[in-house]
């Protein structure tokens, strides 16, 4: 661990410290989301006649290795959760990075089905840290000024490693792009044992002493400075109104009160929308969808792949500043309602345009991708935290994780089969029909909660708006 009181480059109360903890802190979810995009381009690669592999890989392989590894997360999320709270917020992590490392290594040991599906197997353990263990650790050691924007790192550098991985699956060969792939993790195993563990996490350890000294490296202030000691005091208040471990106790509280279970169940409506999307299937299966959509056009299925990936930065970017202007349920229903006929014109394209139009795939991917980085995504997580308090927080966070991690397991392990047997344009009617259908849910349904307090949400919930939503979904 880093001595906290070597001399320092940088002036009193500096944010750079948090700032370098968090940018290490992300390198798991970068090597998350390259094991994402991987399969886009390495898929059919591996499916091909030109195959690393001893044969051709089937494609009921490439449909488990894309679903296997949500099938894992979805208890890993829990597994996860158990290590944050009872092994610490740094062990946990390096544990995420340990497993991607393991995942990228299997794949460089061997081609065969086994361990292909092993490898994808273990990247659920990926999920779950990623989520579980990094929105955790930069809450408690960033301040408030720029909290938000150490948050957002999560989700952009997930994308910036699909993005990385399809630029690398275009121009480098198979064995090299692994070796880089697992560099990521290796590096951050090296190095991340010398950032502290989070002083919230060294409180409830009843270590108060080192608790202050990280607190007082990660705000560049000496130990008994007073800033320090009036944080640290607000950190232990915090801990003794948690009721954090108590999950089955949270649990029944969340479904008997019959505000917070409403609550509840419109987090889980969103978030399913969220998955059904078809996103996370369009960035799996990229380099396959266009390689379907025949045409004379002058980029390949890859490259088109890796202009997916740009988008989906851009999006990202976007992200915070569009949320904060428009408001959440205006942002998170225009893009499922533009997401929705942007997959009504691709299915369409698929059954009757065929070779014409050859950009319109592409383009209309694009605007999905852009729709779900830009609104889809982050826009129920934001929704999430500002329906629930403190004590609901961390179960409805990994309830939903596990949920989501279920139905895009279910959904990626469909994917190929539902392609070859009924055609790609039945998939995104599909995906289009789940977006069009929660639009009208989410203006009915979902209250808008930017700068307002739970207790004004659920009022809303309980009055009118209520009896608006039951009529709607019943029209439905």
């Amino acid at each position: 661990m880093l001595k906290y009181t070597a001399k320092k480059y940088y002036s009193e109360g500096s944010k750079l410290n948090q700032v370098v903890v968090a940018v290490l802190m992300v390198l798991p979810v970068f090597s998350y989301g390259m094991a994402v995009g991987w399969l886009s381009p390495m898929g059919p690669y591996l499916m091909s006649e030109d195959t690393p592999a001893a044969e051709p890989v089937h494609p009921d392989v490439i449909s488990w290795m894309a679903s296997v590894a949500y099938l894992v997360g979805t208890p890993a999320v829990f597994l996860f959760g158990y290590i944050v709270d009872n092994f610490g917020r740094k062990k946990a992590l390096m544990l995420t990075s340990f497993s991607m490392a393991v995942c990228w290594g299997l794949k460089l040991y061997s081609t065969e089905t086994w361990a292909l599906i092993t490898a994808r197997a273990i990247v659920g353990f990926g999920v779950g840290g990623s989520y579980v263990v990094t929105p955790l650790y930069i809450k408690e050691i960033s301040e408030d000024s720029i909290r938000g924007t150490l948050g957002s790192l999560v989700i952009l550098s997930q994308n910036l490693g699909n993005l990385v991985v399809y630029i690398l699956g275009e121009y480098v060969c198979y064995h090299a792009t692994l070796w880089i792939c697992l560099a990521v993790p290796l590096i951050h195993l090296l190095v991340f044992p010398a950032m502290p563990e989070t002083p919230s996490y060294l409180l409830k350890s009843g270590k108060v002493e080192e608790a202050r000294s990280a607190l007082a490296w990660l705000r560049c202030r000496q130990t008994g400075d007073a800033n320090v000691d009036t944080e640290l005091q607000s950190l232990l208040l915090e801990l003794e109104q948690s009721n954090s471990g108590k999950f089955f106790t949270t649990l029944k509280t969340l479904v008997s009160d019959p505000s917070t279970f409403h609550a509840f169940r419109i987090t889980l409506t969103i978030t399913l929308a969220r998955e059904l999307c078809g996103c996370l299937a369009v960035l799996h299966f990229a380099s396959l969808i266009f390689s379907k959509a025949s045409g004379d056009w002058v980029l390949t299925a890859n490259q088109q792949a890796t202009i997916l990936g740009v988008v989906q930065m851009i999006g990202s970017c976007t992200a915070s500043s569009l949320v904060e202007r428009t408001g959440r349920k205006p942002l998170l229903g225009a893009t499922c309602l533009v997401s929705g006929l942007a997959l009504v014109s691709l299915g369409g394209w698929f059954l009757w345009a065929g070779g014409a139009a050859a950009w319109l795939p592409a383009f209309a991917l694009c605007l999905c991708i852009y729709c779900d980085a830009a609104g889809l995504q982050p826009v129920p997580f934001v929704v999430m935290t500002e329906m629930f308090s403190f004590q609901y927080r961390g179960t409805v966070t990994s309830i939903v994780i596990a949920f989501a991690c279920a139905l895009v397991s279910i959904e990626l392990r469909l994917f190929h089969p539902l392609a070859t047997h009924v055609g790609l344009y039945v998939i995104f009617w599909i995906f289009a029909a789940v977006c069009l259908i929660s639009t009208v849910y989410i203006v009915f349904c979902v209250p808008e909660t930017k700068k307002r307090s739970i207790e004004e949400i659920y009022a809303e919930l309980g009055g009118k708006k209520n009896k608006d939503c039951e009529a709607a979904v019943t029209r439905l």
